[in-house]
């Protein structure tokens, strides 16, 4: 296994550009399942997660060719049904094979999904939503089977605004008789971006970016060619290097309007901030002031930046409080922060952060994509050598993060274990 070893504490300045959004490819990914020829995806992060997805369309049938951030999608030849064990257990994103399989062919054969270690994110959602719209499910031998003659449109009130959820549902939506409606919708830009390129093959949805989308069921979804929107997480960590380094970073090719609540809490912190259209300079102040932060549904803070606005109020002048509303479970980076010295105490879902003058070097162990980003963020101001254990989380979510770190002045190289 690979590690990162840095050495700091290190000054952040220059310009970086942002990657496509792995929570915007792995959905268009799967929802070329629903034609019945070549999809082409541009801006295409080269990540774990890409290849991993690519070798579980390949496992029913789908031809994948990933050259310099163009992906090709060919699904005219779909043999199998069937999700393998050994390809689902480290992406929990295979499940999004679910809905388009059901719709298309009226079977799937899904594995219970794997991925991240932090708490359970069960399936009910998604079972419940393709259940409504007519498929009939099973759970066998940690398999999900599924099976409908034909789909129907169905009105569908999700409990929670679940994206994988939304996903899914609109996946099979697209090819059911009717009308679907799906309300308490996830609303995140992800969503949009799929409802865009299915669209673009001929589906009739409306509503995506609100908490109620309608899809008008077609007979048939034409290939598509679609440009992957900016990861706006990676941004974000990008933004969050800035600050908590006290340096000044141009990120290119991002969406600043789809980080407004990131944004709002790091310009609370003391950062400045100016955004573009498709660019934003961060500035860090000399020592960060303390925020609370609260994650939630889109637009509200995003989880998913939970663990490295965390890293930034380890060194806050004060106490900071955070509060994960979405994944309760989600705080395995607080004792490997600990290790580095920040001074971080846990009840249930909410983490009190006292701010220290400085973090200290230490070996940490990375136990998710965004656990791993904020230890790298840690390791940038920590004196002396931090070592991360583990890296092909971050492998999973960030493209060449550490050469793309290195080029705006961190201190930062890959070992091979």
């Amino acid at each position: 296994m690979d590690s990162f070893v840095i050495k700091g504490p290190c000054r952040l300045e220059g310009t970086v550009s942002v990657s496509g959004a792995k929570n915007a490819v792995l959905p268009l990914m799967a929802a070329s399942m629903l034609t019945g020829g070549t999809c082409t995806l541009e801006n295409v992060p080269d990540l774990r997660d890409t290849r991993s997805m690519m070798k579980l369309l390949e496992s029913f049938g789908v031809f994948s060719s990933l050259e310099e951030g163009r992906l090709v999608l060919d699904a005219s030849m779909i043999t199998s049904f069937e999700t393998p064990y050994d390809l689902v257990r480290t992406m929990r994103a295979s499940i999004y094979a679910l809905g388009p399989l059901v719709a298309r062919f009226g079977r799937a054969r899904v594995s219970m999904p794997g991925g991240c270690a932090w708490g359970p994110r069960p399936v009910d959602l998604h079972l419940d939503g393709v259940g409504a719209l007519g498929a009939k499910i099973k759970i066998d031998h940690g398999y999900i089977d599924a099976t409908a003659e034909r789909l129907r449109g169905a009105e569908i009130g999700l409990t929670i605004p679940s994206v994988g959820a939304t996903v899914n549902i609109i996946m099979a939506a697209v090819l059911a008789e009717g009308r679907t409606v799906i309300g308490n919708a996830a609303r995140e830009p992800e969503i949009t971006e799929l409802t865009r390129a299915l669209r673009s093959g001929g589906a009739r949805i409306a509503g995506e970016g609100t908490s109620v989308i309608t899809i008008d069921g077609v007979s048939a979804i034409r290939p598509y060619t679609h440009r992957v929107i900016p990861d706006r997480i990676e941004a974000g960590t990008f933004a969050a290097a800035a600050m908590i380094t006290g340096g000044r970073i141009e990120i290119e090719g991002c969406t600043p309007g789809h980080l407004g609540a990131v944004v709002e809490k790091l310009v609370a912190c003391g950062a400045q901030i100016e955004c573009g259209e498709s660019a934003m300079t961060v500035t860090g102040s000399e020592r960060t002031r303390p925020a609370d932060v609260e994650t939630g549904f889109y637009p509200s803070f995003p989880t998913d930046m939970q663990a490295q606005i965390m890293a930034v109020l380890s060194i806050a002048q004060g106490t900071s409080t955070i509060i994960d509303r979405v994944y309760p479970d989600r705080f395995t980076h607080v004792p490997e922060l600990c290790r580095l010295g920040a001074k971080i105490s846990r009840d249930g879902n909410v983490v009190v952060v006292t701010g220290v003058e400085k973090l200290e070097g230490a070996p940490v162990m990375a136990s998710d994509i965004r656990a791993s980003s904020a230890l790298i963020l840690a390791g940038l101001v920590a004196e002396g050598e931090t070592k991360i254990l583990r890296v092909y989380h971050i492998d999973r979510g960030y493209e060449r993060i550490e050469e793309k770190m290195k080029a705006i002045g961190a201190d930062i190289k890959r070992v091979k274990e």
